[in-house]
């Protein structure tokens, strides 16, 4: 389960932007995830749930996850594609010289606090 280390990192990250900004108190955070990015949504709110009881400055912070859709583009024909629909071999030539555009990332898009 790796959803927990990402969760200290994301606190952690939000910590230090708080003490940057003088934020004394972070009553949500956001995050942007690819749907290929192997996160589990409702084991990380679950994690999330859990650690935040642990550090002042997030004990009442909401998470949310905004899932960003997996991209993959064909380098034989050029064009892009619904990488969870059809996978790694491109829809539209049937060539398997394709790469993941976006789609697998893990990122904090916003941090709402006083």
């Amino acid at each position: 389960m790796h959803e927990l280390g990402i969760v200290k990192h994301v606190i952690k990250t939000v910590a230090d932007i708080a003490a940057e900004n003088g934020i004394s108190r972070v009553s949500r955070v956001t995050l942007a995830v690819g749907e290929v990015s192997g996160v589990i949504p409702d084991q990380m709110l679950d994690c999330w749930d859990w650690f935040r009881q642990k550090t002042e400055l997030v004990k009442d912070c909401a998470l949310e996850l905004d899932t960003l859709p997996a991209v993959t583009l064909c380098t034989a024909c050029g064009r892009e594609y619904g990488t969870v629909r059809y996978g790694r071999v491109c829809p539209f030539c049937a060539s398997p010289e394709t790469y993941l555009l976006r789609g697998n990332e893990c990122v904090i898009k916003e941090i709402e606090g006083e």
